[in-house]
């Protein structure tokens, strides 16, 4: 049995430019690990990263440069074997790699063999857009003389390019029937799971880390949704109850108007910021996040009534494009029970004991004053943007070096036309509405003060936005207790 403090070690293995480091980058989450490029030959040497579970390594992946010339080294192989000897597999590798050309001509290939032979097995990653050619088979059979056990890590399976057919059957013909389909841009939200279950069924000995790391990646794609959805319903709530006052005359009202909706644009690009840090992509990754934008969908302003028709939610005859677009001007009442006179009697007589409570609001309404707020179809716009950008964020994977891009079509999809979670057409949530009249929930106000149930509303909203939408392993998060719009 192996030591269960000795970590898996897997050598990444393969032809050319086949995706090596992006595997490696997407197992790891980590965009920086190694150099990624178009151009053959990228990784030179060997290069390692650990995946760990609780502290502990559970295992080691290498980095290796890619094979390029196969069919010279076996038929060198095949000039190494002594005549009238029969050698194994491992000893006419050992035989090469004591040989000259191991620091010359086949230098490149030796480091990966040498690697191997001291991991436990290889991952040999395979860009499915190649056609098979018998440089990979002589790849394969120079490979398989290692004597550890191979996985086939079949990349770019989501290309329109893709020869996946040609492929199995080719590794199948080589005895090699236990393949992962691992594509390193754009997983499966279950494609690491399935990699280490392959792996576990290859290396037996080896299952129980396996199965602890696949259950550590579960939780943490789980933690990553839960979060992000937090981070999407703080967003929300802050831009529900922020409130602007001002004097009830046309300037002071577009200045308001104009202030409130900088503090939505700002707030939205730092939900973004927060989403890109919290799944370890970078700022450039996503260069559309910085606010006002032209284009499409995302390119297009927060507040531009075209951007709220793109996604299909309905704009009323206030939506008009102008100074007042996405706000709506409202009396100063939001917060207040009472009405105007007993206000002004209660005031009057000196009797009105929440003043120190309610403090400028009053005195606002007294005065008066008008309340600029975010327009209910600019925050079903936000809630939009952000859930499609989440999925976009798990459906990515680290070697992407395509910016993320948000449904680039105004076209809306047969599902988002039927708005299963009522985010185009339905009413909005209970908990945004009582937002609405409670501004000091709103961390862009002046007046924030945070309270226990401004957190009780931001986790059950965080609830809502779960509802019918892919959980963290690709299916429907079932609502607690029956939530609904």
């Amino acid at each position: 049995m192996p030591d269960p403090k000795q970590a898996l070690k897997l050598a990444v293995v393969g032809h050319t430019n086949t995706g090596k480091t992006s595997l490696l980058r997407t197992l790891t989450r980590n965009p920086r690990f190694g150099q990624v490029d178009d151009n053959p030959g990228t990784t030179r040497h060997v290069e390692g990263a650990r995946l760990l579970v609780d502290g502990q390594a559970a295992v080691e992946l290498y980095d290796t440069p890619g094979m390029e010339d196969g069919i010279a080294l076996l038929d060198y192989l095949d000039q190494l074997a002594a005549p009238g000897t029969r050698t194994d597999g491992p000893e006419r590798i050992r035989r090469f790699l004591d040989s000259p050309e191991s620091r010359r001509r086949f230098e490149q290939e030796a480091r990966v063999l040498h690697k191997l032979l001291e991991c436990d097995a290889g991952l040999y990653v395979v860009d499915v857009r190649d056609p098979v050619l018998g440089k990979h088979k002589d790849e394969l059979a120079i490979l398989a003389g290692c004597g550890h056990p191979l996985l086939p890590v079949l990349n770019f399976t989501r290309s329109p390019e893709q020869r996946l057919t040609s492929w199995r059957e080719a590794l199948g013909r080589l005895g090699l029937h236990a393949i992962v389909e691992f594509d390193t841009i754009a997983p499966a939200l279950d494609g690491e799971a399935q990699l280490y279950d392959k792996l576990a069924l290859l290396l037996d000995r080896h299952a129980a880390p396996l199965m602890a790391l696949k259950n550590d990646v579960i939780r943490q794609r789980a933690d990553r949704h839960a979060d992000a959805l937090r981070l999407i319903a703080e967003l929300l709530v802050d831009a529900a109850a922020l409130r602007l006052s001002c004097p009830p005359d046309h300037d002071a009202v577009q200045a308001a108007t104009a202030a409130l909706r900088r503090s939505i644009r700002e707030r939205e690009a730092a939900c973004v910021a927060a989403l890109l840090k919290r799944y370890n992509f970078r700022s450039h990754d996503f260069p559309a996040h910085t606010l006002p934008l032209e284009g499409e969908r995302w390119g297009m302003d927060l507040f531009h009534p075209q951007a709220l028709k793109d996604v299909g939610i309905h704009v009323g005859k206030g939506m008009a494009a102008g100074a007042m677009a996405g706000a709506t001007l409202d009396a100063f009442t939001a917060g207040l029970s009472l009405g105007a006179a007993t206000l002004l009697g209660a005031a009057a007589g000196g009797l009105w004991q929440g003043a120190d409570k309610l403090g400028k609001r009053v005195l606002g309404k007294l005065k008066g004053y008008q309340e600029v707020s975010v327009d209910d179809a600019v925050l079903r716009l936000l809630a939009l943007r952000q859930l499609a950008l989440l999925e976009a964020l798990e459906a990515r994977g680290h070697a992407a070096q395509a910016p993320i891009e948000i449904a680039g079509s105004p076209a809306l999809t047969p599902q988002e036309q039927a708005d299963p979670d009522g985010w185009r057409s339905g009413k909005l949530p209970d908990e945004l509405l009582e937002a609405r009249s409670q501004p000091q929930w709103s961390t862009l106000a002046d007046n924030y003060q945070a309270s226990a149930r401004h957190r009780d509303v931001v986790q059950a909203l965080t609830r809502k936005l779960a509802v019918g939408r892919p959980g963290p392993m690709g299916s429907s998060a079932a609502p607690p207790g029956g939530l609904s719009f």
